[in-house]
């Protein structure tokens, strides 16, 4: 598997862009978000903190953004792409170590979704949309509990999709569960160094 590889999924190629060591403590696998690709500021930073700590980093593009759509299909389809890659990677013998599986936004919806029946050691959540802006009743809260393994979420101060402090609410007594609080907003742009070294923390955490 290289860098930039594309594998077919049932809604289309997606494409992988790889990077770390060969012989890595683990394997995280991110996804993006609605509004982006993998290229976002804290998504890139991630992925090279990670990929400096000794993870095997595999970025996961779906197959609407590899085909130039603007509009990201339902929840559900998503999902069916993801797996449909993590199969792939699976079946290559990419996925070495333990599984962590992540994302920004929708990607981190995804990660939630799907992590239990991908057997992933943790979930790395970038701005994890709990509630479209201005809509509490709206909560995504069940994406995020009861997961059964450790969840990291890293969270804008002042993302009007859930602060920090609503998505520890929501997370209080889960074990495993921890909430970085970060400066800036939804995009998480404003000091993707933080970002990077709040997802490090919990990651190292996670291997100890």
């Amino acid at each position: 598997m290289t860098a930039g590889e594309e594998l077919p999924t049932p809604l289309g190629p997606a494409r992988v862009v790889a990077g770390g060591p060969d012989d890595p403590r683990g394997t995280l696998v991110l996804g993006h978000g609605a509004g982006g690709g993998l290229g976002s500021a804290d998504l890139a930073a991630v992925t090279a903190g990670a990929a400096a700590g000794g993870w095997r980093v595999l970025g996961v593009e779906q197959p609407w953004r590899v085909a130039g759509r603007r509009v990201a299909p339902a929840p559900p389809r998503l999902d069916e792409a993801w797996t449909a890659v993590l199969g792939a990677l699976r079946e290559a013998g990419r996925l070495a170590g333990p599984l962590v599986l992540g994302g920004r936004s929708a990607g981190a919806r995804v990660a939630c979704r799907t992590a239990a029946a991908q057997g992933a050691a943790g979930v790395l959540c970038l701005a994890f949309p709990l509630h479209p802006p201005g809509r509490p009743e709206r909560s995504r809260a069940a994406e995020l509990t009861g997961l059964g393994v450790p969840v990291g979420v890293v969270q804008g101060e002042r993302d009007a999709f859930g602060r920090p402090e609503e998505v520890a609410a929501v997370l209080a007594g889960q074990p495993g569960a921890s909430v970085y609080a970060v400066p800036g907003d939804h995009a998480l742009a404003r000091d993707v160094d933080v970002v990077a070294a709040a997802a490090l923390d919990w990651l190292g955490d996670l291997g100890a």
